[in-house]
């Protein structure tokens, strides 16, 4: 299943290059809440929120009202969380606040889970040279991703593997590092990281993993069905 992404900045939706360069701005959200409506799940991520300059949490709510979202950026407590799944969130998508001192934070990702219920977890395990990588994918941790997995895994419902060695460059993502996280859970798996085309998205649904998509949706080389 592909699941359109949106990244809020500044009030704007956007699209960065490896999560620096800025390369799409959408001044006005209509078109592409629009164009998202018909799908299942959305991913909305604040990225302001995640680098702690501000965040966009009217927009975030407005959005949650009119699409099914589930939302990043900035969870580092429980009283985040709570607060973003009262804009009307699905899910909430930690990320960097499920490690700490190079490895996996039990303590915060048992306390999240209790507080909020595991089916409104998503994992955020992302991925650079074969390690994890935190902070807006600045800090590698001496741990595989397969390795946070399993460590996670009693915590959510759902893992987001992003692989960021591709991601925003639109020549394709890693299958072998997508199914090696797909093999280590039992518990659903979405990808993200260069997803460019249907095949990619087919291929990736056959072996239970959902894709999500944002560069290659945002410029046009991947076409929504209608």
């Amino acid at each position: 299943m592909l699941i359109p992404s949106i990244d809020l900045q500044g009030g704007r939706i956007v699209q960065l290059v490896q999560g620096e360069t800025l390369a799409i701005e959408a001044t006005d959200p209509e078109t592409w809440i629009s164009r998202f409506s018909r799908f299942p799940r959305v991913q909305l991520i604040d990225l302001d929120a995640a680098k702690g300059e501000g965040d966009n949490a009217a927009m975030v709510a407005d959005i949650c009202r009119r699409l099914p979202c589930r939302v990043g950026g900035g969870v580092r407590s429980i009283d985040r969380a709570t607060a973003v799944l009262g804009h009307g969130a699905h899910a909430v998508i930690a990320s960097s606040a499920l490690f700490r001192n190079g490895a996996v934070d039990v303590e915060f990702a048992q306390a999240l889970s209790a507080a909020v219920g595991a089916e409104r977890v998503i994992a955020a395990v992302d991925s650079r040279a074969g390690h994890v990588v935190i902070h807006g994918w600045k800090t590698p941790l001496p741990i595989t991703p397969v390795e946070a997995v399993r460590a996670l895994e009693p915590y959510c419902a759902e893992f987001l593997y992003t692989h960021v060695d591709t991601e925003g460059l639109m020549g394709g993502t890693n299958r072998e590092a997508i199914l090696a996280v797909r093999n280590a859970t039992t518990r659903r798996v979405t990808a993200a990281g260069g997803i460019t085309t249907q095949a990619e998205i087919d291929d990736l649904d056959a072996h239970g993993v959902d894709a999500v998509v944002g560069m290659a949706v945002y410029t046009g080389k991947l076409i929504l069905s209608r």
